[in-house]
């Protein structure tokens, strides 16, 4: 009889079978070095077009120092939760710091964006709730829904009017959640006529921008600073600190009594160690950078337009963005594949996003730009595309 090792793994070998032949295998690539516009993978130097450090700040000496400096002050680890004994100085004066950016009385640091939606949607609605999510929304803020025990539904994406049909079925609270940008598309959601929609229904809303903290509006603070919406239209927001801001972790910002809700009621900040103090501290860095220099978010909109232009005189089906996501809209997953494997060949990178990632059949190459790139990066990316998709017509 074959032991119960073996059983599963003729049970899991079928599943990865079928994927390989789907063209739907994921692959990890193996980075030496640190990020930027030019990446050291699988031991050949590319041009990087998959990042979402935007700014350009992941391996900016002023995070390394402030990394280097709190490690001697810190250690390591923060050896517990931040209920414990894990909150420093450092974790308090970036919550702080971050509230002030974002324009809210109070910022809670998560370890992740993803816990943070699981925790926020545990912590404001339960059975009896209801949760109500764009269709094409972030996996976490899917999950969250699902996860949290309350009655969960999905609106055509980025449609108000949709939204207002789903909102019609009582519940004692009711909590809608959109991407800022989403991640895969890079469009905006419309934000002003969601909020609009929400508070006639008496729901709230809440956003996660991590593609948009620290990018868009005048001053960097995100998606709500672009629309200008404030915190009577949006209650709840999330940003992350891994994109822009270069480091790791995220953070929910609102009210007083938001803050002080998830500090007692959301499981993914109460049952977690904290991050550790040398991630607080660069991430400090990395927000005076992101509000000091705002040549970095002048220039990242410059690259955008540059590709943008150049790929409509090329006919090539980039997806309608304003964003630092410009997506190749390919259909085909097996065509994504063979494309982005072209430009690798070419000492390019930009990754194939195939399902469940994307629906079926809307397989795309996920270009993305930052600050770290110059204008004979995009010529050169725009130039190998034109040479691989004319061939491939």
């Amino acid at each position: 009889m074959s032991s119960a090792a073996q059983r599963l793994d003729g049970l899991l070998r079928g599943d990865l079978d079928a994927l390989h032949a789907r063209s739907l295998y994921r692959v990890r690539r193996l980075v030496e070095g640190p990020q930027g516009a030019e990446l050291l993978m699988d031991g050949r130097r590319y041009l990087n077009f998959s990042s979402n450090d935007y700014l350009g700040l992941a391996a900016h000496p002023a995070l390394r120092d402030a990394a280097r400096h709190a490690l001697d002050q810190y250690g390591v680890g923060s050896g517990a939760a931040h209920l414990i004994t894990g909150h420093t100085r450092a974790h308090a004066a970036l919550e702080e710091e971050l509230a002030v950016f974002v324009q809210r009385p109070r910022a809670l640091l998560f370890s992740s964006g993803y816990m943070a939606n699981l925790g926020l949607a545990g912590a404001l609605v339960s059975r009896g709730d209801c949760i109500v999510e764009d269709r094409l929304n972030h996996a976490s803020l899917l999950d969250a829904g699902l996860l949290c025990g309350a009655r969960f539904s999905r609106y055509t994406h980025a449609d108000p009017a949709a939204l207002r049909q789903r909102l019609t079925r009582p519940a004692k609270r009711t909590l809608v959640m959109t991407d800022g940008v989403f991640s895969m598309d890079g469009d905006l959601a419309p934000l002003p006529a969601l909020a609009r929609t929400a508070g006639a229904a008496g729901a709230f809303l809440m956003v996660d921008d991590a593609h948009g903290v620290g990018v868009l509006g005048d001053h960097g603070r995100g998606s709500l600073e672009h629309f200008a919406l404030g915190m009577a239209e949006v209650p709840v927001l999330m940003g992350t600190l891994g994109k822009a801001l270069g480091t790791c972790g995220a953070f929910v910002a609102g009210s007083d009594a938001l803050i002080e809700s998830l500090i007692q009621h959301a499981r993914t900040y109460i049952y977690t160690t904290a991050p550790p103090a040398c991630l607080a501290e660069a991430t400090r860095a990395a927000l005076k950078l992101a509000q000091g220099e705002s040549w970095r978010r002048a220039h990242l909109f410059r690259l955008i337009r540059h590709f943008r232009s150049g790929a409509a005189a090329l006919g090539l089906p980039v997806m309608d963005s304003i964003s630092a996501i410009q997506p190749l809209l390919l259909g085909d997953a097996q065509k994504a594949i063979l494309i982005s494997d072209k430009l690798r060949a070419h000492g390019i990178f930009a990754a194939a996003i195939r399902p469940p990632t994307v629906p079926i059949g809307r397989a795309r190459l996920r270009i993305t730009l930052t600050a770290a790139h110059r204008e004979e990066h995009i010529e050169r990316l725009l130039a190998v595309l034109e040479q691989i998709v004319k061939h491939s017509r």
